[in-house]
C-alpha cells in the first residue's frame, strides 16, 4: 500500500482488506499486535441485498472500518 493508510479511500471490498492486512503487518513489524490491543476489525457483511438501498450494510462495514482505522493508527509507535 503506497498511500499514507489514513487516507485511503474506504469505499471497496479489496481496499478494505489490503488496508486491514497492511496495517496488521506493520503493527507486527513495529511490535505492536494489534489483534491484542484493539476490538477486531468490522466483519464483512453477509447480508446485502445488491439493490442501493439507502444505509447499506457497506456503508455501515466502511464507517466502521474508519474508526477501527484511526484506532489502529493511534496504537502503532511512529
Amino acid at each position: 500500500m503506497r498511500h499514507d493508510p489514513a487516507g485511503v479511500p474506504l469505499a471497496d471490498l479489496p481496499t478494505a482488506r489490503a488496508l486491514i492486512a497492511h496495517l496488521r503487518g506493520l503493527a507486527q513489524r513495529r511490535g505492536t499486535p494489534l489483534d491484542h490491543a484493539l476490538r477486531p476489525p468490522p466483519p464483512e457483511p453477509a447480508t446485502c441485498c445488491g439493490r442501493g438501498c439507502n444505509g447499506c450494510v457497506w456503508e455501515g462495514f466502511y464507517a466502521a472500518l474508519g474508526h477501527w482505522r484511526a484506532d489502529a493508527l493511534a496504537q502503532l509507535p511512529r
